[in-house]
Order: structure tokens, then C-alpha cells, then sequence
């Protein structure tokens, strides 16, 4: 399945805040944008598995090995989670919490991910 324009726009916005944030060596900033792309892309197998690339380059440019060696294993599991549709809703992609628990998705975020499925069927969020 592929993002929808409103989805794709989204993804653009968290990935230019996470270039951004990077850029002006804010870390915690450059993770949580990382972390709502990967919380709005998760449905989307591309968008899915192009997050967890960023966070596998991120953790690698600041030397962080305990998130290089998760995001490794959430390079392996996200095509089969996609596949099987057995995704945990919510949950950030990072390494720090388990990859198959589901999280609460936040507000702001849910609400500009319903604006974009809006008319739109097949929603799973």
C-alpha cells in the first residue's frame, strides 16, 4: 500500500524537521521527528522501511550502537510486520522500546493523520 498525497506531505514535514533539528545538533529533536515519521510512515512498507534506514544513519553518525544494533532488527522485522499486517499502532521504531508494543499515538499527530485519510476507506488508523 502507498502513502496518500496528505500522508506523503506529513512524512516530508517530520523528515525536514529531523534535517533541520540534525542540522542544529539538537538530537532529542532530530529523534522525536524521526520518531513521528515513523509512527505516521508505519503503514506504508517504503515509508516504513526508508524511517528505519534514518534511524540506522543516525545512530551510526552519533556512534550509538545499542540503537544501530535495533534498528538492524527493525530492518529485518519491518517488511514481514508490513506483510502480515501485524504492526504495533503507535509505536516510535526506536530501540529503546520494544518493537512489537503498541504506543499511544500523539494527539497532534492523530489528529493531522485523520485529516489526511479523511473520505478515504480503508483506513487502519
Amino acid at each position: 500500500m502507498r502513502a496518500n498525497t496528505g500522508v506523503e506531505d506529513l512524512l516530508r514535514q517530520e523528515r525536514q524537521s529531523f534535517r533541520e533539528a540534525r542540522r542544529l545538533g539538537e538530537v532529542s529533536v532530530a529523534w522525536a521527528a524521526l520518531e513521528r515519521e515513523h509512527i505516521i510512515g508505519q503503514p506504508y512498507l517504503g515509508a516504513h522501511f526508508r524511517c528505519h534506514l534514518s534511524m540506522l544513519g543516525f545512530a551510526i553518525e552519533l556512534r550509538d550502537w545499542r540503537e544501530l544494533r535495533g534498528q538492524i532488527l527493525r530492518l529485518l522485522l519491518a517488511p514481514l510486520g508490513n506483510a502480515l499486517g501485524r504492526l504495533p499502532v503507535g509505536n516510535n521504531g526506536r530501540s529503546n522500546v520494544s518493537a512489537f508494543a503498541p504506543m499511544e499515538i500523539p494527539a497532534d499527530l492523530t489528529a493531522r493523520i485523520e485529516s489526511t485519510s479523511s473520505g478515504t476507506s480503508g483506513s487502519s488508523r
